[in-house]
């Protein structure tokens, strides 16, 4: 129990922590959110998945399992969601609420935060990977999804080219395998940024709960909150197995499998107005109780 107690203070507690001041900084100062989540999203984020990866010695091998896993694992916990959610009989709307709720996980603001405290920057490469890919199934499978299958497939793809940290990926891509340097200049003006972008993913995590509150449907919320902290993991864990992942690979991905519900899932519910209420609550509930999956989690991994 102290190994525990002790993890989550070191690894986990740091995140609410500054997720807190985030939270009370947005609900005295009136902070809006919208002008940092952009300058995150556009600039900083890029900008470390780049440093990330071009300072690292990942294979192509590596590249396509940690981005296969994601992937798989995502579509797997839909297929279960949709499977249960038909077995109680849980209306369309819900249904779709609970797609959006279980798939996707907060990798970015979460996950690279956790993977850095608790293995250091050598996980931070593959759990990169990680959050690209579960942002890129964000950006199509859940805006379809969000949409209830109205959604214009090709509109969807083509948002994609919206998304920076794509041409982050490809660049850094290209750079490796040209084995291309940036001027000394550029490269410290790409790594400062990089750096700055987890303590603002931790504060931006704290400004986008403060409007979060609870929900009613307690049995659809909770069943959403297994499938996302419980059952993600272990799938990931398998796969990870089945594709002979080890070391950092092997610890990033099942961390990230393991995170809350992705804050952009929020955004896509209140879009397309698909229980916004019930995905907000789960977002909120699924990082309140993170603590308690998270840790063991840690532990068995080797933090």
């Amino acid at each position: 129990m102290t190994e525990l107690l002790v993890l989550f203070a070191n690894n986990i507690l740091p995140i609410f922590i500054g997720a807190g001041a985030g939270y009370l900084a947005s609900r005295f100062l009136k902070i809006d959110p919208k002008p940092i989540s952009q300058i995150t999203f556009f600039i900083l984020i890029p900008c470390l998945v780049f440093d990330l990866l071009t300072k690292s010695s990942l294979t192509n091998n590596e590249v396509i399992q940690v981005m296969a896993i994601a992937a798989i694992g995502m579509l797997v916990v839909g297929l279960l969601t949709w499977g249960l959610a038909k077995i109680l009989r849980f209306d369309r709307q819900l249904m779709v609420a609970m797609l959006l709720v279980t798939m996707f996980c907060n990798a970015g603001n979460f996950g690279l935060s956790v993977n850095l405290f608790a293995f250091g920057e050598a996980s931070l490469p593959f759990a990169s990977l990680y959050f690209v890919t579960v942002n890129v199934m964000a950006l199509t499978l859940g805006i379809i999804l969000a949409s209830s299958g109205k959604a214009d497939v090709r509109k969807a793809m083509l948002g994609l080219f919206k998304v920076p940290v794509l041409y982050a990926v490809v660049a850094a891509i290209l750079f490796n395998l040209a084995q291309w340097k940036l001027p000394i200049a550029a490269d410290r003006a790409v790594t400062l940024l990089g750096n700055a972008t987890i303590p603002m993913l931790i504060l931006m995590l704290g400004i986008q709960l403060h409007n979060n509150g609870l929900d009613r449907r307690l049995l659809a919320l909770g069943l959403a909150n297994s499938l996302r902290l419980l059952v993600s993991p272990l799938l990931a864990l398998g796969l990870s197995l089945w594709f002979g992942l080890h070391g950092s690979a092997f610890q990033a991905v099942i961390t990230q499998a393991g995170t809350p519900t992705m804050v952009m899932s929020t955004l896509l519910a209140t879009e397309y107005d698909v229980e916004p209420s019930f995905v907000t609550a789960a977002v909120f509930t699924s990082t309140l109780l993170s603590p308690l999956t998270m840790t063991p989690l840690l532990a068995y991994l080797g933090a």
